[in-house]
C-alpha cells in the first residue's frame, strides 16, 4: 500500500523554537503560468537576491516563559539590510543570543549544501528548510531502575525497563552522575559517535534489540542539570547562573547544541540533468547571513 509517514520533529524538545525558511531564487516551478510567475515574485520581490525567505518563526522567551511569533508578513518585510537582524531574532531567547543554536544549524545547513553540490538529478522550487533548537535550558531526563545504560540487551527498540522511552536523539549522550533513579541526558559534543552506535546496534539486532554502550565521561565537557533553571526559579536573581547557562557555554557544547534542521515541503521537485543553483545560493547566502551573526 501506498503511504505518508509523518514525523513530529518537535518531539524530543521541551521548549522547541521553530523557524520556516524558504530556499531558492525562485519559488515557482519551470511550468508555471506568466500569472502565477507574476504573484510569486509580487509576494517578495527580493528572493531572487536574497535566496531565502522566511516563512514564520516561534521563539521561546525563558525570562517570561512565553513564546513570541512571527508570521509571513514578519519576513516578507525583511530587506537585505534588514535580513541579518530578522534571522538573528529566531536565535534570542529574550535574555541573550543562543550562538551555540547558530553554530549548530550552521554545521546541518553545511551538509545539506555539501549534499546538493554533488547531486545534478533533482530541482527544488519553493521548497522549505525547518529549524528546530530547544528553548529550554531543562534537558530530558530518562528514569533507570535496577540496570545500568552500560549495556542493555533484548529490549525493544527505544525502550527501557518499567516502560520508558529511551529517544534516539542525535545530541544526546548520558551523564554518569544518578539522582533519585534518575540521570540527565544533556547535549553532547558527537552526534556522528551515537549514531554510529545506534546504527550498529539496529543492524546487528534488527528491530528487537538494542545495544548501548556509554562510556566515561569527563564532567567538565557536559552541560550538568546543576546549572539548569526551572521557570519557577527565575525570580529576578538567577541572571548570573542564566548567562552561564545560555552565553558561556564551553565550545564543545555550542557545537552541538540541541538543533535540527530538516528539508521539507517537496510539491514542486523536479527532474534535472544540472546542480540546483537556485538552491544553493540560498544555502550559501544563509550560511553567510548566520555566520556574521555568530561573528558579530
Amino acid at each position: 500500500d501506498m503511504y505518508l509517514k509523518l514525523e513530529d520533529v518537535t518531539r524530543k524538545f521541551n521548549k522547541p523554537c521553530i523557524m520556516d525558511v524558504k530556499i531558492g531564487r525562485k519559488s515557482y516551478d519551470p511550468y508555471a503560468s506568466a500569472e502565477k510567475i507574476e504573484q510569486q515574485v509580487s509576494k517578495y520581490p527580493l528572493m531572487e537576491e536574497i535566496g531565502f525567505l522566511v516563512l514564520g518563526m516561534r521563539v521561546y522567551h525563558v525570562s517570561s516563559d512565553s513564546y513570541e511569533t512571527q508570521n509571513q508578513h514578519y519576513g516578507r518585510s525583511l530587506t537585505k539590510e534588514t535580513v541579518k537582524d530578522g534571522i538573528s531574532k529566531f536565535f534570542h531567547n529574550g535574555y541573550c543570543l543562543r550562538k551555540d543554536a547558530i553554530a549548530a544549524s550552521i554545521q546541518k545547513i553545511e551538509k545539506i549544501l555539501e549534499w546538493f553540490e554533488g547531486q545534478k538529478q533533482l530541482n527544488f522550487y519553493a521548497s522549505s528548510l525547518l529549524f528546530v533548537y530547544e528553548g529550554s535550558c531543562q534537558a530530558p531526563t530518562v528514569r533507570l531502575s535496577d540496570v545500568t545504560l552500560a549495556e542493555k540487551r533484548g529490549v525493544p527498540k527505544g525502550l527501557l525497563s518499567g516502560g520508558d522511552i529511551l529517544e534516539y536523539n542525535n545530541n544526546i549522550h548520558v551523564i554518569s552522575s544518578t539522582e533519585n533513579g534518575k540521570i540527565e541526558a544533556s547535549v553532547s559534543k558527537g552526534l556522528s559517535k551515537f549514531y554510529a552506535l545506534h546504527k550498529k546496534a539496529y543492524s546487528k539486532r534488527h528491530h528487537s534489540q538494542l545495544v548501548l554502550k556509554v562510556e566515561n565521561l569527563e564532567q567538565d565537557n557536559v552541560w550538568k542539570s546543576s546549572t539548569c533553571i526551572t521557570q519557577e526559579h527565575l525570580n529576578g536573581n538567577v541572571i548570573p547562573q542564566l548567562e552561564k547557562v545560555f552565553c558561556h557555554m564551553p565550545a564543545e557544547i555550542k557545537e552541538s547544541a540541541n538543533v535540527e534542521v530538516r528539508m521539507i515541503d517537496f510539491a514542486h521537485v523536479f527532474p534535472s540533468n544540472t546542480k540546483d543553483e537556485g538552491y544553493i545560493y540560498g544555502l550559501k547566502n544563509l550560511i553567510t547571513v548566520l555566520q556574521n551573526i555568530l561573528d558579530n
